[in-house]
């Protein structure tokens, strides 16, 4: 399975996770249940997802990145100076999970102006009106279409 996971820039781009050590990092902050859901439920160690910037001036894809550990509790609910801090989240009963990515690959920007203008693309979950999911499933004939434009 394949995923595209959103990161607003100001927060973690590519080149912040290019540029950390190891080049890995926990996608912490996801506040949506069903996103959380698919990190808890179906990814899986080695997948790969599209590393999208969202809120930024030229939304869409930047990179690669590799699911490289399984869901764990997102330290950020615990935490009472962040933005992420949820008081109803217990260290016995988290309510928040993430996992670890690790850096693949810069890719050429592909704005989502770019993928919405591909037919075979419009059935893309990103490119749905009204879906604010930060991650989402990319189906292998999505993928490998993507990655033909790289």
């Amino acid at each position: 399975m394949f995923w595209l996971m959103k990161s607003e820039p100001s927060e973690l781009s590519i080149d912040d996770l290019a540029g950390l050590p190891g080049q890995r990092i926990g996608w912490f902050g996801v506040r949506n249940y069903q996103a959380r859901n698919f990190m808890m439920q179906d990814m899986k160690i080695g997948e790969q997802a599209y590393f999208y910037h969202s809120s930024c001036a030229v939304p869409g894809i930047y990179g690669i990145v590799e699911i490289c550990s399984a869901a764990y509790p997102d330290p950020t609910q615990f935490e009472r100076a962040s933005e992420y801090f949820d008081a109803a989240a217990t260290a016995e009963k988290p309510r928040w999970f993430q996992v670890d990515v690790r850096f693949v690959r810069k890719t050429r920007p592909i704005p989502i102006d770019e993928l919405r203008g591909k037919s075979r693309l419009a059935s893309m979950l990103v490119l749905q009106r009204g879906n604010r999911l930060s991650i989402t499933p990319v189906t292998t004939a999505q993928w490998n279409f993507i990655a033909k434009l790289m």
